[in-house]
């Protein structure tokens, strides 16, 4: 890893417009589309801003989303989106660094979340996959998701948790999960 790699931790809406820019422009290289409609919707986002020598070539964001395991009560969730490296500097551990990180500043959540790409960082980093079905609830209703996939991770606050259970998120725009 390079030794000039740091991480800013910012809320979203203390990201300044150039930074905003550079978030916008890695994630649509990465994910190959606008992913400036998809920042609209995470409304409470804090980002996490991996740069070497004051570029941007790194990202993670989590925004907070309410899982609920059958008819438990809420689970607050830290729920992680936007995870990319730019291509020139993957493989130099950057996007772990950054998880590293994000796990550290959301201990007071009930529970980590987030719907994989990959697969491979996520699980090196203690996230496993929820074995139950998955719903999306949308007025009052649930509404089954069958092609997605989400990964957990524990944290302090986790309750005992069985991951075969169904468990559900609230509806948004754009992808649910």
């Amino acid at each position: 890893m390079a030794v000039n790699f740091h991480v800013e931790i910012i809320p979203a809406s203390l990201l300044s417009a150039h930074d905003y820019q550079a978030v916008v422009d890695l994630c649509s290289r990465a994910f190959d589309e606008d992913y400036e409609p998809y920042l609209h919707t995470f409304l409470d986002a804090t980002h996490l801003l991996g740069k070497v020598d004051g570029v941007l070539v790194s990202h993670a964001l989590w925004i907070t989303r309410w899982l609920q395991i059958g008819d438990a009560p809420l689970l607050k969730t830290a729920y992680v989106e936007g995870v990319a490296t730019d291509e020139n500097h993957r493989g130099r551990g950057y996007a772990t660094v950054l998880m590293e990180h994000l796990v550290h500043e959301i201990q007071d959540y009930d529970i980590g979340g987030l719907c994989p790409a990959d697969t491979n960082l996520y699980a090196r980093l203690g996230w496993e996959f929820w074995q139950g079905l998955l719903f999306h609830r949308k007025d009052e209703q649930l509404i089954l998701d069958p092609e997605e996939e989400l990964m957990i991770l524990r944290l302090p606050k986790t309750l005992e948790i069985d991951t075969h259970q169904p468990i559900s998120i609230e509806w948004r725009a754009g992808e649910v999960w």
